[in-house]
């Protein structure tokens, strides 16, 4: 089954938890976009309060206790029998973190809706102002359903495998570091920006061309792939993408945020 849905398909489907993870970096909080209008039935999940434990040695958005995230996923309606949609503004960079969240604490049936609200609003689909009232939620928390890494994995990687760099390629060069004491990137990984694994209006590019796209940068069968970024959003859409493109990844949950934090850890530039 496609981790992607269309529009169509989510207006079809019926008794799935709907997440409207709308969420920028630096930006305006995504629960005043909320309420100016979603997705009929959609709830707001919160990635900083909801899909990470708070910023600390662990990165910038380090993965939540099991027992936080399920408190988390039960309030907002998300129960083990029942699909889940999540879904962001339009490239679903937001959306993918979710994704990889709950698939990592064990949900079996999680989408991202292809193209996010955009895609749903260019089709004419109505939209909400209204918080509906969630059914009871009762998903149970079980890590270990995605493969991830931590420093010392990921530099093994890096030299045998095939670690991706999601971010813009000035920061994987270290020419620019907005956010990050520490510019540059993991010694050997590759750079493998986000922004190409979609379209302009932010649909993901079709399994062949993705396929194609990370073959050419080294992801091919019988090769390790793992992937990282900032703090482990945008890396999150890289595995989802390698996943439409049906190559298995390990996320970096850390990534550089996390790497920097030790000194001794050797940062590669150009």
């Amino acid at each position: 089954m496609s981790p992607l849905i269309t529009p169509a398909q989510l207006a079809a489907l019926d008794g799935a938890a709907v997440l409207d993870v709308r969420w920028r970096l630096g930006g305006p909080p995504g629960i005043e976009s909320y309420r100016e209008g979603h997705i009929p039935g959609a709830l707001f999940c919160d990635l900083n309060a909801d899909l990470a434990a708070p910023a600390g040695p662990g990165g910038r958005h380090p993965l939540p206790e099991a027992d936080l995230f399920q408190a988390a996923m039960r309030r907002l309606g998300v129960s083990g029998s029942r699909p889940v949609v999540v879904y962001d503004e339009a490239d679903s960079t937001a959306a993918a973190r979710a994704w990889w969240t709950l698939r990592y604490f064990g949900h079996p049936d999680v989408r991202v809706l292809d193209g996010g609200l955009r895609a749903w609003t260019a089709e004419g689909r109505p939209l909400a102002k209204e918080t509906p009232e969630p059914p009871p939620g009762d998903f149970t928390a079980r890590p270990g359903g995605m493969p991830v890494l931590g420093a010392e994995e990921a530099a093994a990687l890096a030299a045998d495998g095939v670690l991706l760099d999601a971010r813009a390629a000035e920061r994987y060069r270290g020419e620019v570091e907005p956010i990050d004491p520490v510019a540059g990137h993991i010694p050997g990984a590759v750079s493998a920006p986000t922004g190409a694994n979609v379209d302009p209006s932010g649909r993901f590019h079709l399994p062949d061309f993705l396929r194609e796209r990370f073959n050419t940068l080294g992801a091919v069968p019988g090769i390790e792939v793992g992937a990282y970024c900032g703090s482990g959003v945008t890396a999150a859409h890289q595995v989802l993408a390698l996943e439409v493109a049906g190559i298995p990844a390990a996320l970096y949950v850390g990534s550089w945020s996390h790497w920097v934090t030790d000194p001794s850890r050797p940062v590669a530039t150009g």
